[in-house]
């Protein structure tokens, strides 16, 4: 089971309400070690100090802030907790906002707030008044050392935190080398083409239909491996396949715009019977066919 790794209290006007916070995110990956290539012996990170070069044990590591040159002050976790202890045990809400008014690039990771004992009633009170009225919580938290700008957000029958990029954390599309978003504004038949097949494409948010394949081909290329007797070999580069999508120069932006829209109306006729759609498509192959023709020419 997940473990609590904050508790404290939201906090706003005059209402305090004992919760804990419990992460709501996971990640999925391969966990993969590190070998040497020569002999595929794993690789260990030792910590070690650098006066004596002894290794030195995670009990006797303490976190220091090098204020001079070769001096440091050393901080405690009761040092970072009275730097600010309302800080450190609030999640103090200082506004609230419509929901649709942050950017998604801001959003960083999620957390669960659970109510600590007898906070059930003022939390449901909460979490039912941000959901009535389509606004989230604009707070601050301490987690371990990092100070972060959080929103407050109702999810079922619980609050998610979710923490917060601040502004000077966004980087200005000013920042990216000259010319790189230097892209013309498009007009005209191209742009209600390109309209017409995101609406085409459009369709409701279902994220369980979007999964991690792969790991899952990873993992299949592991079982490979395993059953060729290549368990300590190493791989060697090739030449990448040839893809699909051309050289990626744009010959004819209009033509890869109706290629695109005519393949997801050729998907939308799927239940057509099957002399029908084998007309289309010799139809279609005609029509791209002759296209290609007065290309050339």
């Amino acid at each position: 089971m997940a473990r609590a790794i904050w508790n404290g209290a939201i906090s706003f006007s005059l209402v305090h309400i004992p919760v804990s916070l419990y992460p709501a995110a996971r990640v999925n990956e391969l966990d993969l070690d590190m070998l040497d290539k020569r002999d595929f012996s794993p690789v260990g990170y030792q910590r070690y100090n650098k006066t004596t070069g002894k290794p030195v044990e995670w009990s006797d590591i303490v976190k220091g802030y090098q204020h001079e040159k070769g001096d440091y002050v050393v901080l405690t976790d009761e040092d970072f907790k009275r730097a600010n202890v309302k800080a450190t045990q609030t999640v103090d809400i200082e506004a609230f906002v419509d929901a649709a008014e942050i950017p998604p690039y801001y959003f960083e990771t999620p957390y669960f707030l659970v109510p600590g004992k007898k906070a059930g009633k003022v939390y449901g009170l909460l979490r039912d008044a941000l959901s009535k009225s389509g606004k989230v919580g604009v707070a601050t938290i301490v987690i371990r050392t990092r100070q972060s700008t959080a929103a407050l957000i109702p999810v079922g029958d619980t609050i998610m935190l979710n923490t917060l990029r601040f502004a000077t954390e966004i980087l200005s599309p000013q920042s990216l080398p000259d010319g790189a978003s230097a892209a013309p504004h498009a007009a005209g038949k191209e742009l209600q083409m390109a309209l017409k097949l995101i609406d085409d494409m459009s369709e409701p948010w279902h994220p369980e239909h979007y999964r991690d394949t792969y790991t899952s081909d990873l993992l299949k290329r592991v079982r490979e491996k395993v059953k060729a007797g290549e368990t300590r070999t190493l791989t060697v580069g090739e030449k990448a396949p040839r893809s699909d999508r051309g050289d990626g120069k744009v010959v004819d932006l209009v033509a890869l715009l109706q290629q695109s829209l005519g393949r997801k109306k050729t998907a939308g006729d799927a239940k057509a019977p099957a002399a029908v759609r084998s007309a289309r498509t010799v139809s279609d192959m005609r029509r791209r066919a002759a296209r290609s023709r007065v290309a050339r020419r």
